[in-house]
C-alpha cells in the first residue's frame, strides 16, 4: 500500500486530475464577468464617442479643436482602465457620470460637445451591440471548434459499429462514427443560427437620437464604418425601441443548447457501468468524496444545466420586453438585456465541455458491437431482404418479429434462426452467411443517409464544406470588425498628433 498523502490529485482510483479547462469552468464560480460590469460598458461607450466625435468634426458640426481635446482625455481614461471613474458617483447612470467628468476636466464649451447630435437612447443601442461581440466571437469559435472536433472523431470511428437506440433500446445498427457525424450536423445548423441572429447586431441606431432622429447633419454611414457595423438603421423608431437580436440571439442560443443537452444525454447512458459503451478518461471524471469505487461523468451534468440557461434567459427577455410600448424602454434596453450575459457565458460553456468530453471518450468496439448483436438489431435488414424476395413489407415484419421471439426463446442469434428459416422456404433466397452481422447491416445502409462506406464518405465531405462555409461567414464579421478598430484608433491618432 502507498505510503504517500492523499491529494486531490491523486483520489486512489484516479491517478490524474479533471482537465484544466474543465476545472476553470466548473469551479470558477462568484469570479467577476469580463463582459458585465462598468468596465466593459465604459469601453463601449468610449469606442463610440471616439467615433462620433470624429464624425462631428469631418462634417464640420464641432471644431477640430475641441475634438481633439476631447479625444485626448478619452484616450487617457481608456489608457488608466478608467481609473478616475472608480467610485464616482453615478447618480443618473454611469454614462452621464462619465460625461460630468470630462466637463469638469475640460469646461462645459468643449466636455458639452460630447453630446451632440445623439442621445443615450442610441448610444445604448449601439454599445449593447459593441459589447455583445467580443462573447459572440468567442461563442462562434468554440462552436466551430466542437463541430471540428465532432467531425475529426466521426472519421476515426466510422468503422466502429454500435446499436442506433430509439426509446432508449436497441433498434439498428449503425457507428459510433456515423452518431457523431449526426451531431455535427446539428451542432452546425446551430452554428448557422448563431450567425444568422447575429446579423441584426450588425446595423448602427447611432444617429437615431432620442427616438425622432435628429436635426444635426450627422452622418451614420462614416460612424457606421469606424464601428465595423455594415448599415446604419434606417428608422429612429425601431432603432432605439428595438432589441430583437436579443431575443433572437437567446433563442439561437436555446437551439444548439437542445442539442447539446441532448448529446450530454445520450452519453451520460452510454457511459455507465451497466451500458459500458464508451470509456472516459480520468481527467473528465470526478470521484466520490466517500465511495472510492466511484468515476462519475460529472462533467455532463454541468453541460446540461448550462446549456438549459439560454432558454431561462429568453423567457426572462421576452417577458420583461412585451409590456413595454415600441419606443425607448427601460425594461427592453436595460432589463431584458440582462439575461443575456450569463445565457452566452453558460452557452460558451456547455460547448467547451462537450467538445473536451467527445474528443477525450473513447468507443468501447467489442462492447458496442455485442449489444449491437444481442440486441437483434439485424430484424430491419432481414425483413427488407424478405421485401426484396417479392414478401409484402407487413408480412416481413411479422415473420421477423416471430423469428426473433424464437431467438430470444433459445438465447440463439438471428443468423442461426434466419437460416432454419430460409431453410424450409425455397421460395426465398437465403442471405449470404454473415450477411446478418451488424458489420455487414452497416455497410449495407448506403442509402438516406446511413452508415454505410460510400454515405459516410458523402456526410464527412458535406460536414467539412459547412463547416469551412460557416468559419468563413464568423472570420468575414471578425475581420471587418478588426479592421474598423484599426481605422478607428489610426484615425483618432491622426487627429491627436494635429
Amino acid at each position: 500500500m502507498s505510503t504517500n498523502s492523499p491529494s486531490e490529485v491523486d483520489t486512489g482510483r484516479l491517478t490524474t486530475p479533471l482537465s484544466e479547462t474543465a476545472q476553470r469552468i466548473l469551479f470558477s464560480a462568484g469570479q467577476a464577468d469580463d463582459d458585465f460590469g462598468p468596465g466593459p460598458e465604459l469601453d463601449a461607450i468610449t469606442e463610440v464617442d471616439r467615433a462620433h466625435l470624429l464624425m462631428l468634426a469631418q462634417q464640420g458640426i464641432a471644431d477640430i479643436g475641441t475634438v481633439r481635446l476631447l479625444l485626448g482625455e478619452i484616450a487617457a481614461l481608456r489608457a488608466s482602465g478608467f481609473a478616475e471613474l472608480h467610485n464616482r458617483p453615478a447618480p443618473r447612470g454611469l454614462y452621464m457620470s462619465y460625461e460630468s467628468y470630462l466637463i469638469e476636466k475640460l469646461g462645459a464649451e468643449v466636455g458639452g460637445v460630447l453630446h451632440t447630435g445623439r442621445s443615450r437612447n442610441d448610444l445604448n443601442a449601439t454599445t449593447i451591440r459593441l459589447r455583445m461581440r467580443r462573447p459572440c466571437a468567442a461563442l462562434l469559435t468554440e462552436t466551430e471548434r466542437l463541430a471540428t472536433v465532432l467531425h475529426t472523431r466521426a472519421a476515426e470511428h466510422r468503422d466502429v459499429v454500435m446499436p442506433a437506440y430509439t426509446h432508449r433500446q436497441p433498434a439498428v445498427p449503425i457507428t459510433y462514427g456515423h452518431y457523431l457525424a449526426g451531431l455535427a450536423t446539428a451542432v452546425l445548423r446551430g452554428l448557422d443560427g448563431l450567425l444568422h441572429a447575429g446579423a441584426e447586431m450588425e446595423v448602427n441606431p447611432l444617429g437615431a437620437g432620442a427616438v425622432g432622429g435628429t436635426s444635426v447633419a450627422v452622418d451614420q454611414h462614416r460612424t457606421t464604418r469606424l464601428l465595423g457595423f455594415c448599415a446604419p438603421v434606417t428608422n429612429s423608431v425601431h432603432a432605439v425601441a428595438s432589441r430583437d437580436f436579443v431575443l433572437r440571439l437567446l433563442s439561437a442560443l436555446g437551439v444548439l443548447g437542445v442539442t447539446v443537452a441532448r448529446a450530454a444525454q445520450d452519453l451520460s447512458v452510454w457511459t455507465t457501468e451497466e451500458s459500458g459503451l464508451l470509456f472516459v478518461p480520468d481527467d473528465l471524471v470526478g470521484s466520490s468524496s466517500m465511495m472510492p469505487q466511484k468515476r462519475n461523468p460529472f462533467v455532463l451534468e454541468h453541460i446540461q444545466g448550462k446549456a438549459a440557461a439560454p432558454i431561462g434567459g429568453f423567457v426572462g427577455a421576452a417577458s420583461a420586453m412585451l409590456t413595454a410600448g415600441y419606443t425607448n424602454a427601460i425594461a427592453v434596453g436595460t432589463e431584458a438585456v440582462s439575461h443575456l450575459w450569463p445565457a452566452l457565458r453558460n452557452s460558451v460553456e456547455a460547448v467547451v465541455l462537450l467538445r473536451l468530453f467527445t474528443d477525450g471518450a473513447r468507443p468501447v468496439p467489442d462492447r458496442m458491437t455485442e449489444r449491437a448483436t444481442a440486441g437483434y438489431t439485424a430484424a430491419t435488414r432481414l425483413a427488407e431482404h424478405l421485401v426484396s424476395e417479392g414478401m409484402p413489407f407487413r408480412t416481413a415484419h411479422h415473420e421477423v418479429g416471430r423469428l426473433v421471439l424464437d431467438g430470444l426463446a433459445g438465447r440463439r442469434p438471428l443468423d442461426d434462426v434466419a437460416s432454419e428459416y430460409f431453410a424450409g422456404r425455397s421460395a426465398h433466397a437465403g442471405l449470404a452467411p454473415g450477411a446478418l452481422s451488424p458489420e455487414a447491416v452497416v455497410s449495407a445502409a448506403e442509402f438516406g443517409g446511413g452508415p454505410g462506406p460510400k454515405a459516410m464518405d458523402e456526410t464527412l465531405r458535406a460536414l467539412e464544406a459547412e463547416l469551412a462555409r460557416l468559419r468563413q461567414r464568423s472570420a468575414e464579421r471578425r475581420q471587418r470588425w478588426a479592421a474598423a478598430a484599426s481605422e478607428l484608433q489610426a484615425s483618432v491618432e491622426e487627429v491627436l498628433r494635429g
